[in-house]
Formats: structure tokens, sequence, C-alpha cells
């Protein structure tokens, strides 16, 4: 959903946990302590926004939750939005208990964290093929299980992957805006029927970019890391190899 920039803010109970001449340290920076942002705290579940954000309560308070690492479709990419709600509910039913193990806080002010159900529901959501590995920002979670549960969600053709290459990645949805589409129409590398503004990563008339079309060796490798796995034919992790 709507994308995050993330910023590490250590969890209060951390910092009790901290010597007081530690932080009393000269130079001492809060960045240090980002590994640290790992502790799981429990909370209930109180809401499921969309495919990647909750609200939970924790410790009598009220806390939004948008979960790391993954992107989901927004809700205005229906179906597929509400198919990817639809999946978090049912790995998270209001009322049930999770742990939370918090990563930053985005500009939102809301947690960034891997949930903790029944195993990690971050991780669930890519392999049922309804979220996409948020690879810009995920330094912070096991990057070879993410990514592996994604080619195998491609493989299977679950969910976002049904159609070939996928559909939209949610963070380009954001980013040519709805303005560009008309309502209820969703573009997708696949079905698409009306003219996008980012030709690099789709094309109109249902067609997906071709590495001619791209023209550069470096925005191949870009959109690769965004998602559009289509481009590495071979799958040996390099995209358009024939623009070297």
């Amino acid at each position: 959903m709507a994308g995050s920039v993330w910023l590490v803010v250590p969890q209060v109970p951390l910092m009790r946990m901290l010597p007081t001449a530690l932080l009393g340290l000269a130079g001492f920076s809060l960045a240090v302590l980002g590994p640290f942002c790992q502790l799981a705290s429990a909370g209930t579940v109180l809401s499921i926004g969309d495919g990647d954000t909750i609200s939970v309560l924790e410790r009598g308070q009220k806390l939004k939750v948008r979960l790391a690492c993954i992107d989901a479709p927004e809700m205005a990419q229906n179906p597929d939005g509400l198919a990817s709600r639809n999946q978090l509910r049912a790995l998270l039913p209001l009322g049930s208990t999770v742990s939370l193990r918090v990563k930053a806080v985005d500009r939102y002010g809301r947690s960034v964290a891997e949930v903790l159900g029944r195993g990690i529901v971050n991780l669930a959501m890519v392999q049922s093929g309804q979220a996409f590995v948020y690879r810009q920002y995920l330094g912070r979670c096991d990057r070879g299980a993410y990514l592996a549960a994604e080619r195998q969600a491609q493989a299977q053709r679950l969910g976002v992957w049904a159609v070939p290459g996928g559909i939209t990645r949610p963070w380009d949805f954001r980013h040519w805006g709805a303005g560009h589409h008309s309502a209820g129409a969703v573009p997708t590398a696949a079905n698409s029927s009306t003219p996008v503004s980012h030709p690099q990563a789709a094309q109109p008339s249902g067609g997906q970019t071709t590495c001619k079309q791209i023209g550069s060796f470096a925005r191949a490798q870009e959109l690769l890391r965004q998602g559009h796995n289509y481009l590495d034919r071979n799958r040996d992790g390099v995209a358009c190899e024939s623009l070297r």
C-alpha cells in the first residue's frame, strides 16, 4: 500500500535496558540501535486495513502497523487489492494475538514490523502470491527467505502472479497515480489497455516492456530489483543481458 520511508526508532523498553553510561558516550547515535529493534511485543488485532496494514491493540494503545518488507496491491487495484486484504484477514482474524518485530517507524507514524501469528505473516503473504517483496526496504528482513517465497509464488502463478510477469507493482501504481486511469481500470503488465506514463515498466495494449524498449542495462537491473522478473528470462539474476 502507501510507500514508506523508514525512520529507525528504538523501542522504549529497549532504551530502559541500555546502561546509562552507554547513552552518555560521545558520538552515540540512535542508528546504532537499528539491529536491536527486533524485540517482539504482543498485541491484539483490531482491524485489517488492506493487504499490508493492520491496527493492533498493544498495552492499551491502538497501534497502526505497516507490514515490513512487502508491498501488497492497492485496494484500487481490483480484484487483487481485495484478494490481498482477504488473505491477510484469514491469516490474522480479528481478536487474535500477534507479536511484532518492529523494524522502524515510517513517515506516517506507523510501526513497520514483521507480524508473528502462526509463523511470519509478512512472509506468508508473499508465499501465497498476495504481496510482492518490497526490495527497497528488504534490508531488515531475511532477504533470502522472502525472495525464495516470491519465486515460488511466481512459479506457481499464485495471486498477483496469475498473469505473466505479475500485475502492476503497487509502487508503480502509486507513482503513476489514479489520474492516469479511468475509474475501475486496473493497469497491469498483462492487461493494461490505457496508456501509462511510465513506459519502462509496462506497455499499453497488453504487452510487457522488452529489453530493446528499455534500452539501458542499468535501468533493466533497476526494474528487476523492483520485481519485473520477466526481464530475467534465464533466471540468473541479471536482466536484459543483451544490453551489456
